[in-house]
This record gives C-alpha cells, sequence and structure tokens, in this order.
C-alpha cells in the first residue's frame, strides 16, 4: 500500500491510498480520484520524503502545520458526524423542508440539493437552511 500527499487546485490537502504509483495515476486519468473536502477532480501528488528521526530537529513549517492538519480533521469529523445524523433527500429537499416545518411529517434532521431561489423562498417562509458545499463525491462515508 502506497500511502501519497496530495492537493487539490484550491490548496487543500490530504492523503490518498494505492497500490502503486500506477494504481493513483490510472485512477487519476479516469477522474476517480477527488479532494474529500471540496470534490475537486483536479489533483496534484506532492513531493514525499522520508521521515527522519533527528533528535531535535524540526518539522518544516512547525507548529502551523499541526493546526492546519488539526482544522481539516475537525471539519472532517464533523462532515462524518452530519452525514451519519441526516438523511439525504436529494433533489426534494425543499419539499421535504416545506412538510417538516409545517408539521406534515416528523421533525428529523435532513440534507440534499436546492437551488438558491428555493433556498430563498425557504428563508423567506421562516425555514432554516444552511447552504454547505459538500462535494457530491461522498455517498456513504468520507475518508
Amino acid at each position: 500500500m502506497k500511502v501519497l500527499n496530495l492537493r487539490c487546485a484550491h490548496e487543500h490537502s490530504f492523503e490518498g491510498w494505492f497500490g502503486s504509483d500506477k494504481d493513483f495515476e490510472s485512477q487519476l486519468a479516469r477522474g476517480l480520484v477527488a479532494c474529500p473536502a471540496c470534490g475537486d477532480a483536479a489533483i496534484v501528488k506532492l513531493p514525499a520524503a522520508p521521515r527522519l528521526n533527528v533528535s531535535g530537529a524540526k518539522g518544516e513549517g512547525g507548529p502551523a502545520d499541526g493546526q492546519a492538519a488539526a482544522v481539516r480533521a475537525a471539519m472532517l469529523g464533523a462532515l462524518r458526524q452530519l452525514m451519519a445524523d441526516t438523511e439525504d433527500v436529494g433533489e426534494r429537499f425543499p419539499e421535504e423542508a416545506r412538510r417538516i416545518h409545517y408539521g406534515e411529517v416528523e421533525a428529523r434532521g435532513i440534507r440534499g440539493q436546492a437551488s438558491r431561489e428555493d433556498a430563498q423562498a425557504l428563508r423567506d417562509e421562516g425555514i432554516e437552511v444552511v447552504a454547505l458545499p459538500l462535494p457530491a463525491v461522498p455517498k456513504d462515508t468520507l475518508q
């Protein structure tokens, strides 16, 4: 198993696990590799160096890199929780949000797609909606 450091065109860094460099190149060429944060398929492999444990040596970037990684991990954790705690109603989101708001069905957490116009119409009716730019790829779990 080969762990590669990857980055999308939006500067999101993440890891990808592949059987080999050839597997990565093949999947990238077929459009199967996408950023878990934004869904962008414009992915580049970052240079990698073996880790050397040298007493007293500090990694490039220092604590800021660790903080950025912690923020990304927290965001992915929150997205995993959101996916686990809500039902994906897809394009039926505006209709289902209204049914919940007006008491036609039992209240529950939902997620789905709505146009800007539909989202604004829901807000105008007093229905709170939040737009989250989730990638289209993760249907089950986020890596």
